[in-house]
């Protein structure tokens, strides 16, 4: 089965936060797709972290180490699509690629953003709960 994670989840596990092991269970004999902008939210949400100095570059680059560990399939989603959806819910195109990608390949999405949650239901998407 596949499963379309968000940054937050992965940034959860390669962040060794509290839901990381619940994620790594709920997505254990699972394959993980992703649309292919997930590379940049990854760096943004660390530089984010740099900003409200949560973490600092020696870190960010042993989880980014653990990231490349991490098999993801990359998926072009439609950018028309996309921008529909995000025009329809009002979101960042961000969570728009990330429902796309769901709706796109059928998969249920893992976020711990509880506004994509909300977002993707709206749209149909299954969400698998895990606990942040």
């Amino acid at each position: 089965m596949y499963v379309t994670i968000d940054t937050s989840a992965l940034i959860a596990v390669i962040g060794n936060e509290k839901s990381r092991q619940t994620i790594i269970e709920v997505t254990t004999g699972c394959s993980l797709c992703a649309p292919s902008s997930l590379h940049w939210e990854i760096g943004n949400a660390f530089s984010a972290m740099f900003k409200r100095k949560s973490s600092n570059i020696e870190l960010a680059k042993m989880a980014l180490a653990a990231y490349r560990e991490i098999p993801v399939k990359f998926i072009d989603v439609s950018l028309e699509q996309a921008l529909e959806i995000s025009h329809a819910l009002n979101i960042y195109a961000y969570d728009a690629y990330l429902i796309q990608c769901a709706q796109q390949t059928s998969t249920p999405l893992l976020t711990l953003d509880r506004g994509l949650k909300i977002a993707a239901e709206k749209m149909g998407i299954h969400i698998l709960e895990v606990e942040s």
